[in-house]
């Protein structure tokens, strides 16, 4: 069991589902994110961020809140103060989808869950919605606590969302999915268009995600909805032309899709717009 005081540390943060790995069980995939800082990474403690609050209309769930980035900065910054006074002779450096190692894999490897088909990492708790983070330290993984590793286990496999993949990306039909072709910038084609209004999005796809039955249930156990107050707030639930036309420079770069641009999102609303 991992350390009593590492568990606090993170319930504080209302995050439940947190392990501990030796980072030798990690697949490492840009090692230049740690080494450019002199980290010598020995172990990583890996944990789950549930996002789901609402299910958006036009759009994908982890985009109703503000960008989970500028959670995660300060979320880092805090668990790193808490931990080094914690174990001040250890060093700690927190990542979250621009990480250094195949975060999925290693959630699997740390007991949190299973790989989906749909190649998301799938949890009892929370299905398919989370965020993975770890934080990488210069500590041994027996210092954070007990370590238990788990073999890389794959889903259910009952090919639900291998169906309901709008593109057939997943069935091995095409080489670009729907949530890629919402965020491509210039125009798109009439195919592409034609998608975005059949499956009425503007931005991203959930459409494997819905059909899961690992979702499926932890929606019906009650286990998914996020504690986590950010995840709750400052919410939209639908994307038009007038919403995002209408937001301040500000408020759109605090949105998950203001990485490729206004004009991209508002292409978007109008594609669904047109009559």
């Amino acid at each position: 069991m991992i350390n009593e005081k590492i568990q606090k540390i993170f319930g504080d943060e209302h995050i439940a589902k947190v392990a501990t790995l030796p980072f030798s069980e990690c697949r490492v995939t840009n090692a230049r994110l740690y080494e450019k800082r002199g980290f010598l990474p020995q172990s990583i403690l890996v944990f789950l961020i549930p996002y789901y609050s609402v299910t958006p209309d036009n759009f994908s769930a982890y985009a109703a809140a503000e960008d989970y980035h500028f959670y995660a900065n300060g979320l880092f910054a805090r668990l790193q103060e808490k931990l080094k006074r914690l174990f001040p002779q250890g060093d700690f450096l927190g990542f979250a989808d621009h990480s250094p190692i195949d975060e999925r894999a290693a959630a699997v490897r740390a007991g949190l869950g299973v790989y989906g088909k749909n190649r998301l990492f799938i949890s009892g708790e929370y299905g398919t919605y989370q965020f993975i983070g770890e934080i990488l330290s210069t500590l041994s993984a027996d210092a954070l606590g007990e370590v238990s590793l788990s073999p890389f286990t794959s889903c259910i496999g009952c090919n639900a969302c291998l169906a309901a993949c709008p593109t057939g990306i997943l069935r091995g039909e095409s080489n670009e999915c729907l949530s890629a072709i919402t965020q491509k910038k210039g125009a798109l084609n009439e195919e592409e268009k034609e998608l975005m209004r059949e499956f009425h999005t503007a931005w991203g796809c959930d459409e494997c995600q819905k059909v899961c039955p690992y979702v499926k249930e932890a929606m019906h156990l009650g286990t998914m909805e996020t504690s986590i107050p950010f995840f709750k707030e400052n919410l939209i639930t639908h994307l038009s032309t007038e919403a995002i036309e209408g937001m301040s420079d500000e408020e759109f770069s605090r949105r998950a899709f203001a990485w490729r641009g206004r004009e991209t999102v508002l292409r978007n609303t109008r594609v669904l717009e047109e009559k």
